[in-house]
């Protein structure tokens, strides 16, 4: 009787088939720990964490090592409340007030998106609603507006090398505008940066990074985001930016 030779099955290709990656945890392959190391390597003790939807960038901080302080900003009710609670147990972790950051100080209306974290003050473009059906707004939101230069906390007042994370849909311009003073206590910056237009009026990856070059930063790494499923096209990436000195303005 002939008997059959073993089937050998690759664990990791019979899980990438189903969708499933696995891979080993190290700074090559696992982006929030590249970033926690930078942090790391630059003396960052306070994370900036504006556009915060429900916690899911901080929680893969903490996951990734990161154990310095983090203030969260999230404009939108329902992910504000979700962010609330999972700060609970974290004592150098605390969620500001309700509100969007801006160029200004005032009210702002913002467009609730389906999936929430596509949800943004500005107008969505068909590019992105074509590439994410989900993202599609549903409703809108009054929410109070506010400079980061108008921040008042103690974690501001008393960290000597922050980073400022932005994930503000297309409205990332505007924080910067109102973040102009704080800048000088800014070691680094991780910003949502657009290849293609996606929402109404927004500044795309050029004229981004081009601003924050000018103000004394110079781009580290890049995190891929948003990517067309249709084509592969990525529409979103994540730019790292440090500055150029290790001396922080001030």
């Amino acid at each position: 009787m002939k008997i059959p030779r073993p089937v050998i099955v690759s664990t990791k290709g019979f899980l990438r088939r189903r969708g499933i990656l696995v891979d080993r945890y190290h700074s090559g392959t696992s982006a929030a720990l590249r970033v926690a190391t930078m942090m790391q390597a630059n003396g960052v003790d306070l994370v900036l964490d504006v556009g915060a939807n429900d916690g899911g960038y901080a929680r893969s901080m903490r996951d990734a090592g990161f154990e310095g302080r983090i203030l969260s900003f999230e404009p939108l009710q329902a992910p504000h409340d979700l962010l609330v609670a999972a700060a609970t147990h974290d004592d150098r972790w605390e969620i500001a007030p309700r509100m969007a950051l801006g160029a200004t100080d005032g009210q702002a209306e913002i467009n609730v998106a389906g999936n929430s974290v596509s949800s943004s003050i500005l107008e969505m473009l068909e590019q992105h609603r074509a590439a994410a059906p989900e993202s599609v707004y549903i409703g809108q939101e009054t929410t109070p507006l506010c400079r980061l230069d108008s921040v008042r906390h103690p974690f501001i007042d008393s960290s000597r090398s922050s980073f400022l994370k932005i994930d503000t849909q297309g409205y990332e311009e505007h924080v910067l505008k109102g973040a102009s003073a704080v800048l000088g206590k800014i070691r680094g910056i991780q910003i949502e940066l657009s290849l293609h237009p996606l929402y109404e009026g927004q500044l795309l990856w050029k004229e981004l990074i081009s601003q924050i070059e000018a103000t004394g930063f110079e781009l580290w790494s890049i995190v891929p985001g948003f990517f067309d499923p249709s084509t592969g096209r990525m529409l979103q990436c994540d730019g790292i930016f440090f500055r150029t000195g290790r001396a922080l303005l001030g």
